[in-house]
């Protein structure tokens, strides 16, 4: 009868919270901030793509030679092309006739003002010079390959081999070792972003309630740690319904992808099979969330201020930038201690789990790593409830440690 009492009592406040959050004009802000994000990033990333696709325009490859090598370069530069992709190609190729000076005219050309030249060839084939800039060595490079193939050319003329390539495009049964540690990476990615967007929230809830004695009501009605609870529970249900909303647009919007990119993103195939990945994902994703929002509602609940939940945000961001760090050297070593350090500290093990349910097929380590994360949501709630009761409600509503801490410094002026 406690038990179901104590489970009535957070669920009415985790509805309190929910309803209070959803249902205000904010919150269509915050459900369409992604297309805020997406719009200022078009704005940026087409000035930059526009700029660098004028600089490419410009940059060349330049090549000193006598006319005749230069039309079997060009042949060479043609065929060697077609082995990269259209973002990774070598600029355009431009040869010049030598003169008296073939060393000036090569300084000269690196320094036109009509081109910008990423790489200046001169000298004989066989053993040429080449001109580049700090962040050019590949272009040399591929100069130096470009010489190569003009010099057996040049010298096997009419005997210069044909292969006519049969290109046969097939489709992997399994999961690819490369797709399963980009499927762990994006793994960490996705629980990373979603947290990160999502879980920041949670520090403010109680500042308001503080302030107009709200808290004081609940924490005599409801014991503190169904408070807690609740108030988590309610602010994940905003997560929850945003993370419906979007994925249910990010699916209708994958059925429009182009074919070879629909083909790339099959590849990725994590190694439990795709709907146990789903699961999985949903639930590292809810733990991840209330871990990291227990810490934030136990921290940001001493908290009096906005000023001094502003000063919290730098630390979560922080504190949440390391556990996708930790986690994202665990999903490239699945095997390394890292990949086990990351799985047992609580607020990386979410991570580092979503990357192992990509790595690795087995199914009973997760069922151990939900339990023992859901143990560290009850204490890390346990904690902040006793804090928050011994530091602020025992001196009605008075600063928290936070408060306190913050103040310390000036006493004694």
């Amino acid at each position: 009868m406690s038990l179901r009492r104590t489970l009535r009592q957070t669920m009415t406040v985790a509805r309190r919270d929910f309803v209070a959050t959803v249902f205000t004009p904010i919150f269509l802000l915050f459900l369409f901030a992604p297309v805020f994000m997406a719009g200022f990033g078009a704005v940026g990333g087409l000035g930059a793509a526009t700029v660098a696709g004028d600089s490419a325009d410009k940059a060349r490859v330049v090549a000193i030679l006598p006319p005749g090598d230069a039309r079997i370069m060009a042949e060479a530069d043609r065929r060697l092309r077609t082995a990269f992709r259209r973002d990774e190609a070598p600029p355009k190729l431009l040869t010049l006739t030598p003169g008296a000076d073939p060393a000036a005219q090569a300084h000269a050309a690196f320094e036109a003002k009509e081109y910008d030249a990423a790489g200046v060839m001169y000298g004989a084939l066989d053993r040429p010079t080449v001109l580049f800039g700090p962040l050019d060595r590949r272009t040399a490079r591929y100069l130096g390959v470009l010489a190569l193939e003009t010099l057996a050319d040049q010298r096997l003329g009419a005997g210069m081999p044909t292969v006519r390539v049969e290109e046969v495009r097939l489709s992997r049964r399994g999961a690819s070792q490369g797709g399963q540690n980009q499927s762990a990476f994006l793994a960490v990615f996705g629980v990373f972003f979603l947290t990160l967007f999502l879980a920041g929230q949670v520090v403010g809830t109680m500042a308001e309630e503080r302030n107009n004695k709200v808290i004081e009501v609940l924490a005599a009605a409801v014991p503190l740690e169904s408070v807690f609870l609740g108030k988590l529970l309610g602010m994940f249900g905003v997560a929850v319904l945003f993370v419906v909303f979007w994925g249910t647009i990010a699916g209708q919007i994958g059925s429009f992808l182009p074919p070879t990119l629909a083909a790339a993103m099959g590849e990725l195939t994590p190694a439990v099979g795709g709907p146990a990945f789903a699961v999985l994902f949903f639930a590292y994703f809810t733990m991840a969330y209330l871990l990291l929002g227990s810490v934030f509602l136990g921290v940001g609940a001493q908290a009096s201020t906005m000023r001094e939940i502003q000063m919290l945000s730098l630390p979560i961001t922080i504190v949440q930038v390391g556990m996708f760090a930790l986690s994202s050297a665990a999903a490239s070593r699945p095997d390394s201690w890292i990949a086990t350090a990351a799985e047992l500290f609580p607020l990386s093990s979410p991570f580092a789990m979503a990357a192992r349910a990509a790595n690795s097929p087995a199914l009973w380590p997760h069922v151990a790593a939900l339990a023992w994360q859901a143990l560290w949501v009850a204490i890390f709630i346990t904690v902040g409830a006793r804090l928050f009761r011994r530091g602020v409600l025992q001196s009605g509503s008075g600063p928290g440690w936070l408060s306190r801490l913050h103040r310390r410094p000036s006493e004694g002026y």
